[in-house]
């Protein structure tokens, strides 16, 4: 077990224990539902644009991007370039939309739009999105502490978990957003420091680092093909960043319940473009950190023996294969994940390294406690008290938001640990919630760019882009003899093609249902 220094330690407690008492101090504030969800609409732009940046920058951010650079390019830098695009339409459309209906619930206008069924598919996706993506954090969380404490990382997810249901739980959405701005800003002091010792302990600094980044062409952003869709090219990013970003803009509760905590909707569209300005150069500074440990192990090979043994170890499980054999055939894409953790253990001067720990802590905290108030105001509006109470007072709607909360927090944690043992922390978000959200973008497009669509169009549309999105997914497990059906398409496209479907399938159907009218 490795042990950290006491200094370290301290840091991390004393950051720990300041975001409890944040929740405690925000707690006497969460008077009503309304309070608790979107913090009585009181919340300056500024603060609501930085929360969302650091929604954005997760520690998938912090412990992913660097792994995946190191591991291969700059490629998923791609899905920061496209942002401004989908923050254009979120500021011009999206916003002013949910402003105009009153509702904190994103999902409720897609009752008002196409009927029950549309609100609930819309809520069942996004509640299966945040569990993906809360056990993917908790999951990189527990990557972080086991390298540093030897720990047991479903105990590290239980133990960081109480922590963030705690201050979430009493803070409500006006605790998340200010925490999130403490968050924000020392997540990006966090890599700043790690850019710089790691300059600092390479011979021949930022010379090198760009030779052995260019050698090995480290910064490219993959193949401009215009006929490959079967790859992580340019092109395939770009398009699912553009769903993704909409979706996270458009249809994400953790978005669409900040821009309620504006006092306006000029306001809360500055917030989207500030996030979008913040994200799009911090997101740089991880793709540098990936190719500087890629530089730092390149003139220093002999240090890699421990992460590639831990990953082989990993590997290999109970089946007894040979470690030597196991470690000999791994690739840098197999032990990316691991990199940046083993570095900070063995590289980041004392006390420095706690604060390094803290801010991923805080850049995990502030996505986890973002998607455990929106998972909770979710179940509340849409399915409580829709379903279960439609009448409950706002005392017990409180009290149901306050359960609602540490139930998801808790579920988030069990997802994190069914997902120890995967490759890549960034891979396995982005194919889950390119999954869940394909459908529900593509029919929120559709009620609002086609008014004369209608109930029976949209299930038609949705039902058909269901079973594309399905069909993507899961071809793979046919036999050899049906392998001619199998997608060809990249993961990454399965929210782009089913969006485009629900789209075409959805108008086709309003076209030709007009024309047999007339």
């Amino acid at each position: 077990m490795n042990n950290l220094p006491i200094i370290d330690l301290s840091v991390i407690a004393i950051y720990l224990l300041a975001m409890v008492l944040v929740g405690f101090y925000f707690s006497r504030k969460n008077t009503s539902s309304d309070a608790f969800t979107k913090a009585a609409g009181n919340i300056p732009s500024w603060a609501i644009g930085i929360s969302l940046y650091a929604t954005f920058l997760s520690s998938n951010t912090f412990l992913g991007v660097p792994g995946k650079a190191y591991g291969a390019n700059w490629n998923a830098f791609v899905f920061s370039l496209s942002m401004p695009l989908a923050a254009y339409i979120a500021a011009k459309y999206f916003v002013p939309f949910y402003r105009k209906h009153t509702e904190v619930s994103a999902y409720t206008n897609l009752e008002n739009r196409f009927g029950t069924w549309a609100r609930s598919y819309a809520v069942i996706c996004f509640l299966l999105t945040q569990v993906a993506r809360m056990g993917s954090i908790f999951f990189g969380i527990s990557l972080t502490l086991q390298a540093l404490t030897g720990l047991d990382m479903s105990m590290i997810m239980l133990v960081t978990g109480v922590c963030i249901i705690i201050y979430t739980v009493l803070g409500g959405m006006e605790a998340v957003i200010w925490t999130e701005v403490f968050q924000g800003i020392l997540l990006t002091f966090g890599a700043l420091v790690v850019i710089g010792t790691l300059i600092y302990n390479i011979p021949g600094g930022t010379s090198t680092i760009v030779d052995i980044g260019l050698r090995d062409d480290k910064f490219s952003l993959g193949s401009f093909s215009l006929t490959d869709f079967s790859s992580s090219t340019f092109w395939v990013i770009l398009l699912y960043g553009f769903f993704m970003n909409l979706t996270n803009f458009g249809m994400d509760q953790n978005y669409v319940q900040r821009y309620h905590a504006a006092p306006n909707a000029k306001e809360a569209a500055k917030s989207v473009w500030l996030c979008t300005w913040l994200y799009i150069p911090i997101s740089l500074l991880f793709f540098i950190i990936g190719v500087c440990l890629y530089a730092y192990y390149d003139v220093n090979p002999d240090l890699l023996h421990t992460v590639k043994e831990q990953a082989a170890l990993e590997r290999i499980g109970a089946s007894g294969a040979d470690l030597t054999g196991v470690i000999n055939a791994l690739t840098p894409a197999d032990y990316g994940d691991k990199v940046l953790p083993h570095y900070m253990v063995n590289h980041i001067p004392t006390g420095i390294l706690g604060l390094i720990v803290s801010a991923i802590l805080a850049a995990a905290m502030s996505t986890i406690s973002s998607g455990m108030n929106a998972s909770a105001t979710v179940f509340t509006e849409d399915i409580y008290k829709r379903y279960i109470n439609p009448s409950v007072s706002d005392k017990g709607n409180l009290r149901i938001l306050f359960i609602a909360t540490g139930v998801f927090g808790a579920i988030g944690m069990f997802a994190g640990i069914a997902m120890i043992g995967v490759q890549s922390i960034l891979d396995i978000w982005w194919t889950l919630s390119g999954i869940f959200a394909g459908g529900m973008l593509g029919l929120f497009l559709l009620g609002i760019t086609n008014k004369k669509v209608g109930n029976s169009d949209a299930i038609l549309g949705t039902a058909f882009g269901i079973a594309v999105i399905l069909w993507m997914t899961f071809s793979y497990l046919l036999p050899e003899q049906y392998a001619f059906l199998r997608n060809m398409l990249h993961a990454n496209m399965i929210i782009v093609v089913g969006t485009i479907a629900i789209l075409l399938v959805g108008n086709l159907s309003q076209q030709l249902r007009r024309k047999k009218i007339n």
